[in-house]
């Protein structure tokens, strides 16, 4: 691969598809020059590997680019983003499509509504990564600089991994692996376990009063649901663990606090010390 890299296009017209090569500096009769947004409709988009490009958008298609390049805004509705090794773009963005960048990337914010999100080791990302219907995991020493938000899915920061902002779910599980959080944890109905090592600024807060374990709508509905169903939620504060502000809670959980931990104040909730790396649950 030569230092100016090219970027392909793959058109959905057949069933192989029509493949063309754009290259990163002027061809005649092309339409492109070098840091060239690129835009098309229907089909893939490859930036290759070293070089650098503009903008890169389609509307159903994938999106990837590759080790060492460096773009623009990268975006499309129907398909999944790549990000190679080193790579640097701005903005990453699908609304059908995972979004996976690798390790020690450079990306300014990323963001889907459904599908995942998942970012390699020692990446930094300068703004928010948020999905609707997805998990997101966070990898070793990266460095997230606004808030990761699932509505409906997981979230996972990895060791050494470290967001200055909030990070919140409504239905899906919070799990930090000796990982810092800046400004505070909020769920509604999932579990949050804060592992060993781990340091959590601004809090804890599980939201709602009304849970499906509680509440006059949800009477009928009980009648059918596993009495595992409406267990109180699990919340974890593991060994060495730190919790720095008010450990908020609006509905019933089983809080386990190991006895090496230290955390703020507790509203609506008593907690239960444990030794040992778990809880005996």
């Amino acid at each position: 691969m030569s230092p100016m890299s090219g970027i392909s296009g793959i058109s959905g017209m057949s069933r192989i598809g029509r493949v063309s090569v754009i290259a990163l500096f002027a061809i005649a009769g092309s339409g492109y020059a070098i840091g060239a947004d690129i835009r098309q409709v229907n089909g893939a988009l490859v930036a290759g590997a070293g070089g650098s490009c503009g903008g890169l958008s389609t509307v159903n298609g994938t999106l990837e680019v590759g080790a060492g390049q460096s773009c623009g805004d990268v975006s499309t509705v129907n398909g999944a983003v790549q990000i190679g090794d080193k790579a640097s773009i701005g903005t990453a963005h699908t609304v059908n499509g995972r979004i996976t960048l690798g390790a020690a990337t450079r990306a300014q914010s990323l963001g889907t509504v459904n599908g995942a999100i998942s970012v390699g080791p020692d990446a930094q990302v300068h703004g928010d990564a948020h999905t609707t219907n997805g998990a997101i995991y966070i990898a070793s020493g990266t460095r997230l600089s606004g808030t990761v938000t699932a509505r409906n899915g997981k979230i996972v920061l990895g060791p050494s991994a470290d967001v200055a902002g909030y990070v919140a779910t409504v239905n899906g599980r919070i799990r930090l692996d000796a990982a810092h959080v800046g400004n505070g944890i909020e769920s509604v109905s999932g579990e949050v376990d804060l592992g060993a090592h781990s340091r959590v600024e601004g809090g804890i807060w599980i939201r709602g009063t009304q849970g499906p374990c509680g509440g006059e709508p949800w009477r009928e509905i009980l009648r059918w649901l596993p009495r595992s169903a409406c267990e109180p939620q699990l919340i974890v504060i593991g060994p060495d663990a730190v919790v720095e502000g008010t450990l908020k809670f609006e509905h019933p959980v089983r809080l386990y606090v190991n006895t090496s931990a230290r955390i703020g104040a507790v509203e609506g909730a008593k907690a239960i010390s444990f030794a040992g790396e778990r809880p005996p649950i």
